[in-house]
């Protein structure tokens, strides 16, 4: 036992273990959001290839300038001209997972992983690999990790470019804020997905389309994250319509985030601010998961809330499990937290498919909210979404997109 042991914690296991992937270390929330103090290791696919030290890949590379740069702006793209800091270099067994948040090369590992685990996820559910809408002028593209004193993320043309938002502690990097470099990933897949205007965008929801996918891209990002699963669905015995880190974008404080999914609003609540007017589809699409979910719980014998309508899962859910305190008690949800957690990641998997196979029906000077409604439906026709149809028409046309 012991020679086998020996050998399996040598070469022979490190090489064994090599086509899974390579380990990083991710925060799939803030560090200063209780039960997120530390770090998960992650897998990135064998599908990114050899991982090298930047980190860099062939679809992906870190760029961590020496000095100060201003953040992108047109005419200039990519790469990087000036003076780099040296690169995060993997360990002796080609993984990532020695590099911490003590390290000075976490930002760069931890965004990296961030954006790299994001693209992996998308290509899941397209079923292929995708090609950047920069291509072929630019093959890779750049991220620059921090940007100091400057209180924004954003992504374009090659790149990906972090800031930090008000304060001192190291948590207010972007880099480590796992919501925000997903959703500047979701702009920048929705993108070489759907393409590029020909137009002003004038007459469509294009912009704030982009940014509801980008929310929502996000949040299924998180929903990959054991930790991010176990807490949620523990800390509210699985009603997830209860305000939790999943309904949250870009978390800032523990009291404080940038927009919530799980809101009330419908179309004609907001106003024509392409933030603002994003909102409604992103908790339309929030309304989708909840109800695919729920669905699946009633249907395995998990909850006695059948979720025949929308309105009548609010009217069930909402008002009943929150004022009379009807939640499950904390001992009897833990003998189902496994089969509750399948379910969420069943459902997460149908209306995330659903979503990014629903790019290829959109025309990008066309698209309307209703569109973009109707070819979610059309493509969960098409694969496992296929029974839920009427439920996330109903999803929609409770949001007013209809």
């Amino acid at each position: 036992m012991d020679a086998i042991t020996q050998n399996e914690g040598t070469g022979t296991g490190a090489a064994a273990e090599r086509p899974l992937g390579t380990r990083f270390l991710v925060f799939p929330q803030p560090s200063f959001i209780p039960g997120y103090e530390k770090p998960e290791v992650v897998w990135i696919g064998p599908s990114a290839g050899p991982i090298l030290a930047g980190p860099s890949d062939d679809r992906i590379y870190v760029a961590n300038p020496v000095e100060a740069k201003p953040p992108y702006a047109a005419p200039y793209i990519p790469p990087y001209p000036g003076l780099l800091r040296p690169p995060a270099e993997p360990g002796p067994d080609g993984h990532f997972d020695h590099i911490g948040p003590d390290s000075p090369a976490f930002l760069a590992t931890h965004s990296y992983a961030c954006a790299r685990r994001v693209l992996d996820i998308c290509e899941g559910y397209l079923g292929r690999p995708l090609v950047w809408f920069f291509q072929p002028t630019l093959e890779r593209l750049e991220i620059v990790p921090r940007i100091p004193h400057w209180q924004n993320a954003q992504s374009g043309f090659g790149f990906l470019e972090l800031g930090e938002s008000e304060g001192k502690r190291p948590a207010s990097c972007f880099a480590l804020n796992f919501d925000a470099v997903a959703h500047e990933m979701g702009h920048l897949i929705l993108l070489s997905e759907l393409g590029l205007l020909e137009g002003d965008g004038s007459g469509s929801d294009f912009f704030s389309y982009h940014e509801a996918i980008a929310d929502f891209i996000s949040l299924l990002g998180l929903l990959h994250f054991d930790t991010a699963l176990d807490r949620l669905l523990r800390r509210t015995g699985g009603n997830l319509l209860l305000h939790n880190e999943l309904d949250k974008f870009a978390e800032l404080s523990d009291e404080k985030q940038l927009r919530l999914l799980n809101n009330s609003l419908r179309i004609g609540d907001v106003s024509r601010e392409v933030h603002d007017q994003s909102k409604p589809f992103a908790a339309g699409l929030f309304d989708c998961l909840i109800e695919v979910y729920q669905s699946l719980l009633f249907a395995r014998g998990l909850s006695d809330i059948d979720p025949k309508r929308f309105s009548d899962l609010r009217r069930q859910m909402a008002p009943r499990l929150m004022e009379e305190g009807l939640l499950t008690p904390a001992a009897s949800y833990e003998l189902r937290h496994f089969a509750v957690k399948a379910a969420l990641q069943e459902a997460r998997d149908i209306v995330g498919e659903a979503l990014l196979r629903s790019w290829k029906y959109l025309d990008p000077d066309s698209l309307t909210f209703e569109a973009a409604a109707l070819a979610l439906l059309e493509a969960a026709s098409r694969g496992r979404g296929v029974a839920y149809l009427d439920q996330l028409e109903d999803c929609m046309r409770w949001r007013g997109i209809f």
